[in-house]
């Protein structure tokens, strides 16, 4: 069982029969009461972040997620095809709620980690940085990048990215996905 001072940041305990993740952590002895902790969690299974203040008589039950390898196929009207790394035949569907942030970055053909937790898949994780071809972005016109300007392009997956003003329609870009930024032109 877990205390309440031990719920540091990147902490996974299940809260009321759902896995959460600590995100932030913030110890506070006040003065006249008894010590908490205020932190910001994560609900894994429906994404819900919300801020809690813990006591000292608080108890969780920690919990291990796995993680799997799987590779993404299409996805149709809501529904994202996924397949096992080993075994392309074995296919199963995410819904679009699972699936989450992560649809603006999904490619035929790209592995993600699948979260599970008690047999069921509740997240997917994406690598952190991914390239993709930009589809559609407005032309430059000399004088735009006195200031280092920035423009929104649309990428391969359809999802807008701000970048720099130097990309154009054409290039191969990189993105931290976690953050959802611009990193770099690939060559």
């Amino acid at each position: 069982m877990l205390k309440y001072t031990d719920l540091k940041k990147g902490v996974v305990f299940i809260m009321e029969g759902h896995p959460y993740e600590v995100l932030e952590y913030n110890f506070l002895k006040l003065h006249r009461g008894k010590p908490v902790v205020q932190a910001k969690i994560k609900n894994l299974k429906t994404g819900a972040i919300i801020s809690r203040t813990f006591r000292q008589n608080d108890e969780f039950e920690e919990t291990e997620l796995e993680k799997r390898k799987i590779k993404f196929i299409y996805s149709h009207r809501g529904e994202y095809v996924f397949s096992e790394i080993d075994n392309p035949r074995n296919r199963f569907n995410l819904k679009e709620e699972v699936v989450d942030e992560a649809k603006n970055y999904l490619k035929p053909g790209v592995e993600v980690d699948a979260i599970i937790f008690q047999d069921e898949i509740i997240n997917i994780q994406l690598p952190i940085k991914m390239e993709f071809k930009v589809i559609e972005a407005e032309p430059n016109f000399k004088g735009d990048t006195a200031q280092g300007g920035t423009k929104i392009v649309k990428i391969e997956t359809g999802a807008k990215v701000k970048v720099p003003m130097f990309i154009n329609k054409g290039d191969i870009i990189q993105i931290n996905t976690q953050e959802h930024k611009y990193v770099q032109r690939v060559k």
